[in-house]
């Protein structure tokens, strides 16, 4: 047995078909002379029918063979693909379509696209968006020139940037490199069952929802722009969210006008992918944001989230399924958890 996993927290994994342990640890069923990797979906035998191995190999030279249904020799030519597969992306200047990407790491296009969206939390195509928005965002800090910043992520013309830059960053970039200048933000404080909730917004979308603070931390947080009370064109949307708490789920589709840092925005983008009732671990978001090792980064990227439930941070874990830790505390986190269906 591995000397970083013991034996109970490995059954405990594989109890619970936990992907996050796939290459890290083998069971060997005595019983049946099969290894298994921990997602597998066949009925899971008696504790004291199982012996663990830290890889295949080990499993191998006892004299066990693979099992047929989860296929565990094939963790690491999967691994080394979706690596590849980020590689190529990382390094292209126009991103490779699934069909090309998929055929340069050896698999069939629907077939690595499931294999690279279990890994990362997105898809090929969402990734490399998801890389040139970074890149914007990186190249916005350091250009003098928006449209110089523009060219220098990767597109081919500002008209290109424009036509999904609301979903990236919500204000003008001019606006988002500047703490908010020449934006107003409205805000207004609602009751809902997990308590206060403060919701703030622009023109463009919601920019600050958080339990327990007030309209005095967004002069903090936007020093540039006008702070205004809510009213009836902050109604609605002040509804919407108030209805996603108690219910989250229900409004994916909300405006968010968000930012951060280029990886904060790549954690943020593969929690907002995550589907209701499910979750990805620290570790698969770090995979996701492009930086695999940067496992305590990206869970501090969940900490550093502008809009609670919205940006589901809630569905964030540790990578051997404990919740976690919450900005807004971890009473708040299970109960949103449980809402969904999420067992802790």
């Amino acid at each position: 047995m591995s000397s970083i996993i013991s034996d109970d927290e490995a059954w405990a994994a594989f109890e619970r078909r936990d992907r996050a342990y796939d290459g890290r640890v083998i069971a060997g069923v005595l019983t049946t002379g099969i290894y298994c990797k921990p997602s597998c979906p066949a009925r899971h035998p008696l504790r004291t029918n199982v012996v663990f191995f830290p890889d295949t190999e080990s499993a191998r030279a006892t004299g066990l063979r693979a099992c047929l249904r989860c296929k565990p020799d094939e963790i690491g030519r999967e691994r080394i693909a979706v690596a590849k597969a980020v590689a190529l992306l990382e390094g292209a200047e126009d991103s490779p379509g699934l069909d090309a990407l998929a055929a340069q790491v050896g698999y069939a296009p629907h077939h690595f696209q499931r294999l690279f969206k279990r890994a990362t939390g997105v898809t090929p195509a969402a990734y490399a968006r998801g890389l040139r928005a970074r890149r914007a965002a990186a190249a916005l800090d350091a250009e003098g020139s928006v449209t110089e910043a523009i060219y220098e992520a990767g597109y081919s013309a500002p008209s290109r940037f424009y036509e999904t830059a609301a979903d990236r960053l919500g204000m003008t970039p001019s606006a988002w490199r500047n703490g908010g200048a020449g934006v107003t933000i409205r805000w207004t404080v609602a009751d809902t069952s997990l308590g206060p909730l403060l919701i703030a917004a622009t023109d463009k979308g919601l920019c600050r929802v958080a339990f327990d603070e007030d309209s005095l931390a967004l002069a903090t947080r936007f020093p540039r722009a006008e702070i205004a009370q809510g009213g009836a064109a902050l109604a609605d949307l002040a509804a919407r969210v108030v209805a996603e708490v108690e219910q989250p789920g229900r409004h994916t589709d909300l405006p968010l006008d968000v930012r951060g840092t280029a990886f904060q925005e790549a954690v943020w983008q593969a929690l907002r992918a995550i589907p209701p009732g499910e979750t990805l671990s620290y570790t698969q978001l770090a995979i996701a944001a492009g930086h695999p090792g940067a496992v305590r980064a990206a869970g501090t990227a969940c900490g550093a989230n502008n809009v609670a439930i919205l940006i589901p941070c809630h569905r964030a874990q540790r990578s051997d399924g404990t919740m976690g830790g919450y900005a807004y505390g971890v009473d708040r986190k299970k109960v949103l958890r449980a809402r969904e269906g999420i067992e802790d």
